[in-house]
């Protein structure tokens, strides 16, 4: 049976994923079957498992980090946002239906045998699980009814780290704060603070250190430097967002509200002449090289979104002669319209941007299927992609009919020059897809490419995890970690 550990912040973004990722790289490198598990995550970047099951991504992430295969127990609840005060609830990788907030809030409590039953499954092969809590502890509106933060702490007895981000300052007040807010029990299952996201002379913190330890009563086990990593974040937090540099090589994905896996554009940040701009606007458009319409949590709510703000006029002026790509959501709004006949996001019929000939149906019935293979033939600008190996995921609730080969091809195209659809997720992950993609873009545009060619994204986030480690084993008390873990009792 397993020993636990659980990792909880004292906001969001407080970088409780990433810390939760290099434990779980810590221990695996030292010869421990280790598994993450999340009970409740709320995120629209998601993943299918081998088993056809959905989760969220960072648990995906995790499991990556710990060297085992994703699955949907390592998350059994899944929030995804469809509006601002309600959700899709996903639990054991099945779509359970939409909820308000007020009334999942009512209703998550019947969940907790269906939590229990995940985490003994993990329990009975893994010998160390490490747990990630959401949000704060100290939400004290939120904690009658709590299943993720120290709620699910006492259904395991789990010793708990408490992260805060000094990043975005106020670091003492976080960690000091929340343990003021806790009760006497839930202040007793913190066992060790850890400072993320340091810049400067650790040596000036240790004042500091020495103050907290004595003021909170808990000793600070690790004070972890700002790590630049290209390993995927919280959604809605993400700093990827931010980047408005344009590279010789510019990629425009559109920030839709409710834009869904964005991981599909991380691998592209390898190439040092590729930028990826995430646009709201058309202002922020411009003239890119490329334009992504990422996936959404609702289509026909960002279709209208990107009617009204301006893009889709500004899309279709460059369509010809901007090459256009769409995937899961953004290739459904390609098409000539998006039929909702069942009420899956509200109901009714939207005209597409009539770039493809194709029509989406949407049905309450999720897709959720990984496939492997290699893209078929395909013509114009990006006929590089031809015969490229892909490993991705399905995941969406429609179906799209037009093309004769929608239901065999990886990537579709027609109508509209150089534009062009697909459902896949994680289609440009294997190294020679994403270098096919840029190379021809670039030899478009009579740029050279320098450096080595595309590797795997698979084969960089390894890199990624193994520095995480390193970070983690240099900057925090494992020996005090791997005393938490002793006296901490079998799940």
């Amino acid at each position: 049976m397993a020993k636990v550990i659980m990792i909880q912040g004292t906001m969001s973004g407080a970088g409780k994923s990433l810390i939760a990722a290099g434990l779980c790289r810590v221990f695996r490198q030292d010869g421990y079957r280790t598994a993450p598990f999340k009970s409740q995550n709320m995120a629209l970047n998601s993943f299918v498992t081998a088993e056809g099951l959905e989760m969220g991504r960072a648990q995906a992430m995790q499991a990556e980090a710990a060297k085992t295969e994703p699955l949907s127990c390592m998350n059994p609840i899944l929030l995804k946002p469809t509006s601002h005060t309600g959700s899709q609830v996903i639990v054991n990788g099945k779509v359970l239906g939409n909820m308000s907030a007020r009334e999942y809030f009512s209703y998550k409590r019947e969940l907790i045998p269906q939590i229990k039953a995940a985490f003994g499954r993990l329990a009975s092969w893994a010998d160390i699980i490490v747990i990630e809590g959401a949000g704060s502890p100290a939400e004290i509106n939120l904690k009658q009814n709590d299943i993720v933060n120290m709620g699910m702490a006492g259904m395991v007895d789990a010793p708990v780290l408490l992260v805060g981000d000094i990043d975005r300052g106020g670091v003492f007040a976080q960690l000091l704060g929340t343990l003021l807010l806790l009760e006497e029990e839930e202040r007793a299952r913190v066992k060790g603070l850890v400072i993320n996201k340091f810049r400067g002379d650790k040596s000036l913190l240790d004042s500091g250190v020495a103050m907290l330890e004595e003021r909170g009563g808990v000793p600070v086990a690790g004070v972890v430097p700002y790590l630049e990593l290209s390993l995927e974040d919280e959604d809605s937090l993400t700093e990827r967002f931010r980047n408005r540099a344009e590279g010789q090589i510019d990629l425009a994905v559109l920030r839709f509200p409710r834009i869904s896996n964005f991981t599909d554009f991380n691998v592209f940040e390898q190439f040092p002449q590729v930028s990826v701009r995430y646009v709201a606007s058309p202002g922020e458009l411009g003239r890119p090289d490329l334009i992504f319409l990422p996936g959404s949590k609702n289509t026909l709510e960002d279709l209208l979104w990107i009617r009204k703000n301006g893009l889709e006029s500004a899309v279709k002026s460059l369509a010809g002669e901007v090459p256009i790509f769409g995937i899961c959501g953004g290739y459904q709004m390609l098409g000539r319209e998006i039929c909702d006949p069942e009420g899956v996001e509200g109901g009714g019929v939207q005209s597409g941007l009539g770039l493809l000939p194709v029509r989406t149906v949407l049905a309450r019935e999720k897709v959720r299927r990984q496939r492997q293979g290699r893209i078929g033939p395909l013509e114009g600008l990006l006929s590089r992609l031809s015969g490229c190996p892909f490993s991705g995921y399905e995941i969406h609730m429609g179906r799209t009919e037009g093309l004769k080969t929608e239901g065999q091809q990886a990537v579709v195209t027609g109508g509209a020059p150089e534009v062009y659809g697909s459902y896949l997720h994680g289609l440009f992950d294997r190294g020679e897809t994403a270098q096919a993609l840029v190379e021809a873009l670039a030899e478009k545009k009579g740029v050279t490419l320098g450096g080595e060619g595309a590797r795997d994204y698979r084969a960089l986030k390894e890199e990624q995890y193994d520095k995480l480690a390193d970070a983690l084993r240099a900057s925090m008390d494992m020996e005090g970690i791997y005393g938490m873990l002793r006296e901490a009792r079998l799940a």
